[in-house]
């Protein structure tokens, strides 16, 4: 049952990074439509850097803790990303170059988007075959 809560859990924790990914994909669509202006649009995305960053280093954490070692795994590489950036200090988009750069950020949130899809489709995979291997172990 613990495992069914950790598996729940973490799909939670991946439903609410893609959230924050797909904010700050509509943050830069709305300043490529012209609905936003270049600095409420990276403030906006700004905020919500670090708490993702954050959110993903927690699941990596909850997939170390509880022994999920290839979920653990498979987060690694994300995690590697968010804190080389972090660490070169190019984690926050600049206001001044964000037009120049609008392709390029819609890219990268495009392809944390779809790493985090597979993410989620692992988790739930995982989620249902713990809770069929519990139903199996009742009977």
């Amino acid at each position: 049952m613990l495992a069914l809560f950790a598996w729940l859990l973490s799909f939670f924790v991946v439903i609410a990074l893609l959230v924050v990914v797909v904010y700050q994909l509509m943050c830069l669509a709305d300043l490529e439509f012209d609905n936003i202006n270049p600095y409420d649009s990276a403030i906006r995305i700004n905020q919500v850097v670090l708490p993702e960053y954050v959110i993903q280093a927690g699941l990596t954490l909850l997939f170390l803790l509880t022994g999920h070692w290839i979920m653990a795994l498979l987060c690694a590489p994300y995690l590697y990303y968010n804190v080389k950036t972090y660490m070169d200090n190019k984690h926050f988009v600049d206001v001044t170059e964000i037009f120049n750069l609008l392709n390029w950020e819609k890219k990268k949130r495009l392809i944390k988007l779809g790493y985090l899809l597979l993410i989620l489709f692992l988790s739930l995979f995982w989620m249902i075959w713990t809770t069929l291997e519990d139903d199996e172990e009742l009977y």
